[in-house]
């Protein structure tokens, strides 16, 4: 049994306190019959948010499991730009965000009159833009593409044609390398994969000779260089679940890790140390949603997104041609 109080950090009442003696996972599962409601969580939730979930993925898979819900309410436990997303392809239903304000280091970088007065500066380029932005930049992007399908997008663009890539320049980076592409790099990089320390890292593998190092590609390139796998939140579970080794050390998001344990409850899963003794490898706008904010969220159908309906049809151009791309 799950019991909650109020006051909730960083949630303010919305004037019904929560009932102490609730079970929280209990009433998440009647409102969720009660209001045909789906909650779709991102892999970087914590454990108990990711446990009352009906559907768990990295940006593409959410974004997939967006378009094909039949759930009149969707609770979006993720950050602002995938619950964006997900209303984007669901103008008609009710999006509600556990907390409004867990946003994205990314998207936050890349204010989109910026990102046009780039693009504006290559004329004939086409702007590929990383899924964590703003639906804003979405509108002026040409592609949108995930860390599971950059690869693929991006090597479908004609090789004289002239791509800036934007908000992540480690990610950009990677694929530039991995594709011989000259994509132009927006300076963006994200607070938790740019954090990882190479030092620590090395210490790690020293004390397990053994483990592989499993990076995603929006960590900085000497990572990306030490790692034994370079891949998506998805694909780094994909690869340790089919691996016959027995040890991992992870460089992303540690929310990935409760996953990565129920597949393979006989493995160990080491996080990837920060170099800064503090707890910066977990994503601080991730970690805002909590159960008791999900709770509250289906229980008040509050914080609504709501978006402009000409942002929402513009945007959707190419994230429509992103689904399509990926099948």
């Amino acid at each position: 049994m799950m019991s909650r109080s109020l006051p909730i950090a960083g949630r303010a009442s919305p004037g019904r306190p929560i009932d102490s003696s609730l079970d929280l996972e209990e009433e998440i599962g009647r409102l969720k019959k009660e209001k045909n409601a789906v909650i779709l969580a991102h892999y970087y939730q914590d454990d108990e948010v990711q446990d009352v979930a009906d559907f768990i993925g990295d940006s593409l898979q959410l974004a997939q499991a967006a378009e094909t819900t039949t759930a009149d309410v969707i609770c979006f436990a993720g950050v602002h730009f995938m619950a964006e997303t997900a209303k984007i392809l669901n103008p008609q239903r009710i999006v509600v965000v556990p907390d409004m304000e867990a946003g994205c280091s990314l998207a936050s970088g890349a204010p989109a009159e910026k990102v046009a007065a780039w693009k504006a500066r290559y004329p004939g380029s086409v702007l590929v833009s990383y899924i964590n932005c703003s639906a804003a930049v979405k509108a002026i992007s040409d592609y949108i593409v995930t860390s599971s399908n950059a690869e693929k997008i991006v090597s479908s663009i004609p090789t004289e044609t002239t791509i800036l890539f934007a908000p992540d320049k480690n990610l950009g980076g990677y694929l530039n390398k991995k594709l011989g592409r000259t994509m132009h790099l927006w300076p963006g990089t994200c607070i938790v994969h740019d954090t990882f320390s190479e030092r620590k890292i090395v210490g790690l593998k020293e004390r397990h000779p053994g483990a592989l190092l499993l990076a995603h590609p929006e960590c900085d390139d000497v990572i990306l260089r030490m790692a034994d796998y370079v891949g998506s939140t998805t694909g780094i579970l994909n690869f340790a679940t089919k691996s016959d080794k027995r040890e991992f050390i992870v460089a992303t998001e540690p929310g990935i890790l409760h996953s990565m344990k129920k597949a393979s409850p006989d493995k160990e899963f080491i996080p990837a140390p920060p170099e800064a003794n503090c707890a910066c490898n977990e994503c601080p706008h991730m970690k805002k949603n909590t159960i008791e904010k999900v709770y509250l969220s289906l229980r008040d159908l509050e914080p609504r997104l709501e978006m402009d309906p000409a942002l929402m049809t513009a945007a959707l151009v190419p994230i429509e041609r992103m689904l399509a791309l990926s099948k």
